[in-house]
């Protein structure tokens, strides 16, 4: 049988004293090795153990990231690319040392096309920022993940969130990247156009790598023009199975829905309290429709009868916009509000997806396999796509909740994958999920995954052990 192919083993590593002179010749007062900026570059907001950079450089141009690669590679020193550090699976923890390589400077909308309806931002922007950019221009951009992450960031892990059953992933979203390659060469991936045949799609070969290629400088996305009626509603349901059925049928017969999630009642009831709202707590959809007055009214009307075939009960709808932006901030804070019923935990957060014919049967069992253990685990999900969410607050003190949880974790990804479902919806790979990866997609395509990163990154220099 043949041996599969291997990335170079990797071992702590400790700046040179050459390669320290060398990057503070180059970056002055960017360069850091202050322990409250390696802290902050230590982690993300995963369950995942920290680890220190053992320096920080602040880019700010693709010509500083180039320079950074360039002396890095010369050095044979990792680089691990940050932005806002909310990744979910350990994507930016430096566990070989070496230089966390900060965007956030690169902060820039370069520019927005209402004609073509696109734009190009510096990889550093931030997610709310660029809504704002765009909000009087009558546009937005779609992907939603929930947390103010960078845009860079985002495109690294294949980021999507509550409005990817309308408008996609960044998998859709993302038209062309600059990037700089591990040796410090940059590359553009592709033009503006919409569509091209001209090679190989090194595009989506960068979106979610999560810096293990190379680092993402400039990103050209697709933008929309902002809908002339926003409505949301939400509708209770007396268990998560009906609520779920009630989801597939609303897909199926093609209701045009912009957002559609689902909270279980324990994830109501954190949120009631958390976000002082008075919902019924019970399993609930939320749900928001975009486009014309008549086409919104239509699809609701559609979408109500639906839900109330399915056991939904109280239907509400509203477009007053400080009410809908209220109930949809308070769904993206679910995290916290779960967290703030066990103040003295540490979040445990993992995902799956599965195709939406299995999403009921695969969150019902999940659901007993929490009952039957002692963990607080309520489930949120972007059910329109078949991705949820299971939400633990563990005691990492306690050796008993992290063994359970990654116990249930391990047969959460096992009952996905039975169903041709993946382990990861949208968190990525990172460190966490490494070993599920290898069971989903097989030894010959982690061979051809390694053959890759090989041809790129013969250092493995490229935030070193993740993904593979």
């Amino acid at each position: 049988m043949e041996t599969p192919l291997k990335i170079r083993p990797r071992t702590r590593t400790q700046l040179t004293e050459q390669a320290i002179l060398d990057l503070q010749s180059r970056f002055g007062a960017q360069f850091t090795q202050a322990e409250a900026y390696l802290e902050q570059h230590s982690k993300d907001e995963s369950f995942h153990s920290p680890s220190e950079p053992d320096a920080v450089i602040f880019a700010e141009s693709t010509q500083d990231v180039s320079d950074c690669l360039r002396i890095c590679s010369l050095h044979n020193v990792p680089v691990i690319p940050f932005g806002a550090g909310t990744s979910l699976e350990g994507h930016v923890t430096p566990i070989y040392g070496g230089i966390s390589i900060d965007l956030t400077r690169m902060n820039k909308v370069l520019r927005v096309s209402t004609d073509d309806l696109d734009c190009t931002v510096q990889a550093g922007v931030f997610r709310k920022q660029l809504s704002k950019h765009l909000e009087p221009m009558g546009l937005f951009f779609p992907v939603d993940p929930g947390a103010d992450a960078t845009i860079g960031g985002m495109a690294a892990t294949g980021a999507s969130g509550t409005t990817t059953v309308r408008y996609g992933s960044m998998k859709t979203l993302v038209l062309g990247m600059t990037i700089v390659l591990p040796d410090g060469r940059v590359m553009e991936t592709t033009r503006r156009s919409r569509k091209s045949s001209a090679g190989y799609d090194l595009t989506h070969l960068f979106i979610g790598s999560e810096g293990t290629l190379g680092v993402i400088t400039e990103l050209t996305l697709r933008i929309f023009g902002t809908p002339e009626v926003i409505s949301a509603a939400t509708v209770q349901f007396p268990d998560v199975k009906s609520a779920i059925l009630a989801v597939i049928q609303t897909i199926q017969v093609g209701v045009g829905v912009a957002r559609i999630e689902l909270m279980d009642h324990e994830a109501v009831a954190a949120v009631n309290k958390y976000s002082m709202l008075g919902l019924p707590e019970n399993p609930l959809l939320l749900l928001e429709f975009h486009g014309s007055p008549e086409v919104v009214n239509s699809e609701l009307l559609l979408a109500s009868e639906i839900m109330t075939q399915f056991g939904g009960l109280n239907f509400q709808r509203s477009t007053d916009d400080p009410s809908r932006r209220k109930l949809w901030m308070a769904r993206h804070d679910a995290a916290l509000a779960i967290k703030a019923q066990r103040p003295n935990g540490e979040l445990f957060i993992t995902d799956v997806c599965v195709p939406i014919s299995d999403l009921a049967e695969c969150i019902v069992q999940t659901q007993e396999d929490v009952k039957n253990t002692h963990l607080y685990a309520p489930i949120i999900g972007h059910v329109g796509d078949g991705n949820f969410h299971l939400i633990a607050v563990i005691d990492r003190t306690n050796p008993i909740d992290l063994k359970v949880m990654n116990e249930i974790n391990r047969r959460l990804i096992s009952r996905a994958l039975s169903m041709q479902g993946t382990c990861t919806g949208e968190h990525g790979i990172g460190v966490g999920k490494m070993d599920f990866l290898r069971e989903e997609v097989g030894e010959v395509a982690i061979s051809v995954m390694c053959l890759i990163k090989n041809a790129i990154d013969p250092q493995n220099i490229m935030n070193p052990g993740k993904v593979i």
